[in-house]
């Protein structure tokens, strides 16, 4: 692709802010523009007030486009897909980047198919080479990469995983003061069949551990006792439970559970590693979450020096009163 190619990236603004996927995705896109030397600009279908627009500055965002009506769009993914088409044709696009969660990995085919365009899911890393653009993703829980040419002669339709996005939120180039406008198609576009009637949030408890955002894990230094309390406690703070291959192995849980290199390799904001020594499997795992709390009776424990905070303690006596605290604030039963 050369200079003349464009990237369009779309924002969704749930509750009308910038959440963390957001900032993730203009974060990725001004990192790809400056890989493929390409101009870029961030669409959205609400419209985001002065506060919002001065954050999308911070993150160099040259432009603003905000496809109107696109509010009441956003319940029926298929035609904003068609809008977001449409508005890449107008605005000369050849590189449509969008979030791979419901919403964007809903759209992303639609508007592969209005632009005649290749598609890529979970992109991962992109170089460029002499035969073209090298397209990455991963596969089958991101053991294994595959990689594509894009030559640039079709539209490009992407989307980023969630897990990429956590570990790329970070102001990469000069702020800027985005210039905003609104978009309207210039022929109607015809409507939709499928329409969302409700959303319901994600279960902590049955969510694919690479998309949660809180986990506690259990490692061998769980008893049977100690492993269900844990179990409990994950239960009580909403949150998503893991486990160690030594722990899988007992069979207390499923493969889906476990964490590490030979695993799930997870992502979250927060990880608590509870009775596990740390393995370098492991580590491997869980060495992107963004804070690593561990709690250990051994104080020479190898996860250690790789934790952001390190408790010595007995889990026996630990898990018991922390399950009794926090019964106490969430009004369980003791």
């Amino acid at each position: 692709m050369g200079a003349s190619g464009k990237i369009l990236v779309f924002v969704d603004l749930p509750d009308r802010e910038l959440d963390e996927t957001g900032r993730g995705m203009l974060s990725y896109a001004a990192r790809l523009a400056g890989t493929l030397g390409s101009s870029w600009s961030a669409a959205v279908a609400v419209m985001p007030d002065r506060g919002q627009l001065a954050v999308f500055g911070a993150y160099g965002t040259p432009a603003v486009v905000c496809i109107e009506g696109g509010a009441a769009l956003l319940d029926t993914p298929t035609l904003l897909g068609k809008h977001l088409a449409q508005l890449a044709r107008d605005e000369s696009a050849t590189v449509v980047l969008l979030p791979h969660n419901d919403l964007g990995a809903t759209m992303a085919p639609i508007v592969a198919h209005a632009l005649d365009g290749a598609i890529m899911t979970e992109l991962v890393a992109v170089r460029k080479g002499a035969d073209g653009v090298r397209l990455s993703r991963k596969t089958l829980g991101v053991r294994i990469a595959e990689t594509r040419v894009w030559d640039s002669s079709r539209p490009l339709i992407a989307t980023v995983p969630l897990r990429t996005l956590s570990q790329v939120i970070m102001a990469t180039v000069r702020p800027s003061s985005p210039s905003l406008v609104a978009w309207c198609p210039a022929a109607p576009i015809s409507a939709a069949m499928a329409t969302i009637i409700s959303r319901i949030p994600p279960d902590p408890q049955t969510v694919d551990l690479t998309e949660a955002d809180v986990i506690f894990s259990a490692g061998k230094g769980c008893d049977p006792t100690t492993f269900e309390q844990l179990k409990e406690l994950c239960r009580e703070l909403n949150v998503s439970f893991g486990v160690t291959r030594p722990v899988y192995d007992l069979g207390w849980t499923g493969f889906e559970r476990m964490v590490g290199q030979t695993g799930r390799t997870v992502t979250p904001r927060l990880y608590v590693a509870l009775g596990i020594s740390g393995s370098m499997h492991h580590i491997g795992g869980i060495k992107d979450s963004r804070r690593i709390i561990a709690v250990n009776s051994d104080a020479k424990a190898p996860i250690f020096p790789n934790v952001d905070e390190g408790f010595v303690g007995d889990l026996k006596e630990l898990l018991p009163r922390l399950l009794k605290q926090v019964k106490a604030g969430t009004g369980g039963a003791p």
